[in-house]
C-alpha cells in the first residue's frame, strides 16, 4: 500500500471519527447542563473545544482526505482544476448571499465553523463545498462513463446530477444545523420549507453546477482517465457526511428532507458507484478471457 493511500484512510477515518464526536456533543453531551457540570477539568475542556472547534476540524480533514485522493488519482492539473474554481465560486456565492441574499435567501453565519472570511462566511464552509461537489461529480461522471456514448451529454449528466447530490446533502444539512439546539447558522427571513426558503436549493443547485461546468472544462483541456475502481473514499465522505446530517435532522424530528435527500441524493450516488464498479469489473473479466485465449498477445507490441 502507498504511503498516500495510508494518509487518505487516515484522513477519512478522522474525518468521520471528528464528526461522530461531534455529533455525541450535539446530541448527548449539550442538552444535558447537569452531565456538563459532573465532568472533570479534562472532560470540561475536551467539550469546550469540540464545540468551538469541532466542526473546523471534520471539515479540514475532509478536505484534506479528498485532496491526497484527487492528487494520487487524478494529478496536479485535474485536482487543482476542480479544487480552485469550487473555493472561488462558492466563496463568491457565500459573501453574495450573506451580503444580499442572493442567490440562497437571507442568511448569516453564528460561530462554531472557524474564523469568518470579510466577518461574513467561515473559512470551511468553501472547503466543504469542494470535498463534497467533488465527492458526488466524480462518483456521477465515473457511473455514466460507459453508459453514454456521447461525450456532451455525459457530461452535462454529470454536473447536473453532481449538483443534484450536492443539494440533496443540503436538503438534509441545512435544517439541522439552523434550527436545532446549537445553531451554526439562521435565516433572517424563515422559508416554508422546514425554515428555509425553496430560493437556497435553486443557490445550491446553481452554485454547485457552475463551478462543476467550469472544473469540466478546465479538465478537458488534459487527457483524464476517470478512477473507476478508486471511488471508495469519495463514497465515505459523501455517505459519511450524509448520515451526519441525517442524525442531526432526525433527532431534531425532521423526516421530510431526509427521505427527500435519500430519495434524490444517497440511493442514486449509490446506484452510480455499482455501476461504475461493475464496469470495471467486466472490464476486468474480458482482460482476463483474451489473456486466456491468446497467452502469447502479452508480449507483443
Amino acid at each position: 500500500m502507498s504511503t498516500l493511500i495510508r494518509v487518505e484512510r487516515t484522513l477519512v477515518i478522522g474525518h468521520i471519527l471528528s464528526m461522530a464526536f461531534g455529533l455525541a456533543g450535539l446530541l448527548l453531551v449539550l442538552p444535558n447542563p447537569d452531565f456538563i457540570a459532573s465532568l472533570p477539568p479534562i472532560g470540561k475542556t475536551a467539550f469546550a473545544w469540540s464545540m468551538a472547534g469541532g466542526g473546523v476540524m471534520y471539515m479540514l480533514l475532509g478536505m484534506a482526505a479528498v485532496t491526497v485522493y484527487a492528487y494520487r488519482t487524478l494529478g496536479v492539473w485535474h485536482w487543482l482544476g476542480f479544487m480552485l474554481p469550487a473555493l472561488a465560486i462558492s466563496l463568491s456565492s457565500e459573501l453574495l448571499g450573506t451580503s444580499t441574499g442572493f442567490p440562497f435567501g437571507h442568511y448569516r453565519y453564528l460561530t462554531g465553523l472557524g474564523y469568518k472570511i470579510a466577518g461574513l462566511v467561515p473559512f470551511t464552509i468553501p472547503l466543504s463545498w469542494f470535498y463534497l461537489g467533488f465527492s458526488a461529480y466524480l462518483i456521477a461522471r465515473a457511473g455514466l462513463n460507459n453508459k453514454l456514448t456521447s461525450n456532451w451529454l455525459k457530461t452535462l449528466a454529470a454536473i447536473v446530477l453532481g449538483s443534484i447530490f450536492l443539494t440533496a446533502w443540503d436538503f438534509v444539512l441545512d435544517p439541522a444545523m439552523s434550527q436545532t439546539t446549537m445553531p451554526f447558522w439562521v435565516w433572517e427571513q424563515p422559508g416554508a420549507f422546514f425554515g428555509m426558503p425553496y430560493q437556497n436549493f435553486a443557490g445550491w443547485f446553481g452554485t454547485g453546477a457552475t463551478f462543476m461546468t467550469v472544473a469540466t472544462l478546465i479538465w478537458q483541456l488534459k487527457p483524464l482517465t476517470f478512477p473507476q475502481h478508486q471511488l471508495g473514499l469519495p463514497l465515505a465522505i459523501y455517505v459519511s457526511n450524509f448520515a451526519f446530517a441525517t442524525i442531526m435532522s432526525l433527532a431534531a424530528g425532521i423526516y421530510i428532507p431526509v427521505l427527500l435527500g435519500l430519495i434524490v441524493g444517497l440511493f442514486p450516488i449509490l446506484l452510480l458507484y455499482r455501476l461504475a464498479n461493475s464496469q470495471t469489473k467486466a472490464i476486468n473479466s474480458e482482460n482476463v478471457v483474451n489473456v486466456s485465449i491468446n497467452p502469447v498477445g502479452l508480449l507483443s507490441k
